[in-house]
């Protein structure tokens, strides 16, 4: 529980410098925040492979501009839903929120790193003994521009949640999402 009080602080304290830094004054072209909507999917590896076919789900990102368009701070909230086969308890569904850096170190490339707490969104159904893990996720995408500050964001990653089970593994899974992201002022 001391864990959980910890990771969930930290992810506070992220949450809190990203609406800081969006709140200093800058020059029009340093104020751009870029929000992002986006369909997540993935295949598990390593452990949890064994009885997790494949997952799917969804996710919103905001970019907070900290250095022209070149580095970002970033904030993630999304819903995963990992299908397991049917002889499991059910699917395990995630609810990972996250913040991290976004750096772009050529035009429309970039790398992106983020860290969290991951909720268990069905705990009971499936017996887990515990409802939150530590996440973090290391990812390469590019924006594809799609006119006036519209973009496709197309990035793939691997996400890695600690346990849920005392004795269990960690759910590790490469994936890919797909989002419309568009550009505010």
């Amino acid at each position: 529980m001391k864990q959980l009080m910890r990771i969930t602080a930290a992810v506070a304290i992220m949450m809190y410098s990203t609406v800081s830094m969006a709140q200093v004054k800058k020059s029009a072209d340093d104020k751009v925040v870029r929000l992002s909507v986006g369909i997540e999917t993935g295949l598990p590896v390593g452990k949890f492979n064994t009885g997790t076919k494949w997952n799917l789900g969804g996710s919103v990102q905001a970019d907070f501009s900290v250095v022209k368009r070149v580095l970002f701070i970033t904030a993630n909230a999304g819903y995963n839903n990992f299908f397991t086969e049917k002889s499991t308890k059910g699917d395990l569904q995630l609810i990972p929120v996250k913040a991290g850096l976004k750096y772009f170190p050529v035009n429309n490339l970039y790398i992106q790193g983020e860290a969290g707490v991951s909720f268990l969104a069905n705990k009971s159904k499936i017996d887990a003994d515990k409802s939150a893990s530590f996440v973090y996720a290391p990812q390469v995408g590019y924006l594809i521009p799609l006119g006036r500050g519209n973009y496709l964001d197309a990035g793939i990653r691997f996400e890695s949640n600690s346990k849920f089970y005392d004795k269990g593994n960690q759910a590790n899974f490469l994936g890919l999402r797909i989002a419309y992201a568009f550009d505010t002022k």
